[in-house]
């Protein structure tokens, strides 16, 4: 059987990368796989790397994007999933070098796909999606490294972003004093109706002394960006402090000293969201449909369909992104 969509496409010809929505096929689904119909995607900074033609993150094209996406199994060879369940898939190989969400239908292996969490829909989901995910991920390593309300404020850098917005908004659900660090002036009314308690201008915040401590002024921190800001998060930090990396847009470099670690017990725990096994996702995903979910979730999104994402993907990929983009498939006309 022959399936038939619609997707964003990115193709290369000569160096030069264009994309286009191109009618695209499924010819059935080989063993241990499911064909999946996709209701809902997301932006991400790496679907925005994917669109510019970054060969770390795709290798080859013609690629179609998305590396989130949720729907309904369409037809599974699967002892796993059966036709009608809801499903969503994030990280893994997905809108990467495998064609992701950015289209109509999506075919992965079973063991990459998760059921819809109760609590959820599929565009809530996907309003989470990988950067929600990580955001979650991120605060789990928190709690369970004795992180409470309690012990003071946690820091949210990279505030307005995806990951950084969802954490700011899941810790104020939790109870948690967050200061947000931003380079976005204008930003600062999203980011208190998020709960942030402070915003802190990131121009004001890192630190260029070369000093190996600081005064403590965090109990924890969740970073979103690397570089001198993530080093002055930890030299920032009270004692039994925690912090957590899951980006480098500020760079990749980290130039700190050991002082931190053995004078005040620092902990760093990088976080990844793309290879981790599905039985250490679900318990964050049934969190994200239960107890952490934010009153303001369904406030952080823009709804675009497949023609308005090259607008976006310019909006993410020069660092103007505010909270996050959801991409609606359930309004496109079937092809024929």
């Amino acid at each position: 059987m022959t399936t038939r969509y619609l997707a964003f496409e990115v193709k290369e010809e000569d160096n030069v990368f264009t994309s286009a929505i191109v009618e695209k096929e499924i010819e059935g689904v080989p063993d241990g796989y499911v064909l999946i119909k996709v209701e809902y995607s997301s932006l991400n900074y790496k679907d925005a790397l994917s669109a510019k033609g970054n060969k770390g993150v795709t290798r080859e094209y013609p690629h179609v994007p998305g590396v989130d996406a949720a729907g309904t199994v369409s037809s599974s060879n699967s002892k796993l999933w059966k036709t009608g369940d809801s499903v969503i898939v994030t990280g893994f190989d997905l809108g990467m070098n495998t064609n992701g969400g950015f289209g109509q239908y999506i075919i992965v292996p079973e063991n990459w796909v998760i059921k819809l969490p109760e609590g959820l829909s599929a565009k809530e989901a996907m309003i989470y999606g990988t950067a929600g995910f990580t955001a979650g991920l991120s605060v789990q390593a928190l709690l369970r490294n004795g992180i409470t309300p309690k012990k003071g404020i946690v820091a949210v850098s990279g505030a307005t972003g995806g990951v950084g917005s969802v954490a700011v908004a899941i810790l104020s659900k939790l109870g948690f004093q967050v200061a947000s660090i931003s380079s976005k002036e204008e930003a600062i009314p999203f980011l208190k109706s998020l709960g942030a308690s402070e915003i802190i201008s990131r121009q004001d915040f890192e630190d260029k002394s070369g000093k190996a401590l600081l005064k403590p002024r965090f109990a924890a921190a969740i970073d979103t960006v690397g570089g001198n800001i993530l080093a002055t998060l930890i030299k920032s930090l009270s004692y039994d402090g925690v912090v957590t990396t899951c980006g480098m847009v500020n760079g990749g470099e980290l130039n700190t000293t050991v002082f931190p670690f053995i004078l005040k017990g620092v902990q760093l725990i990088g976080i990844d969201s793309v290879e981790i096994p599905l039985e250490k996702r679900l318990p964050v995903w049934e969190s994200l449909g239960g107890d952490w979910k934010p009153q303001q979730l369904n406030d952080l999104p823009k709804e675009i369909s497949l023609n308005e994402l090259p607008e976006y993907i310019e909006t993410i990929y020069n660092g103007k992104m505010r909270g996050r983009a959801v991409l609606n498939l359930t309004t496109i006309t079937k092809v024929k």
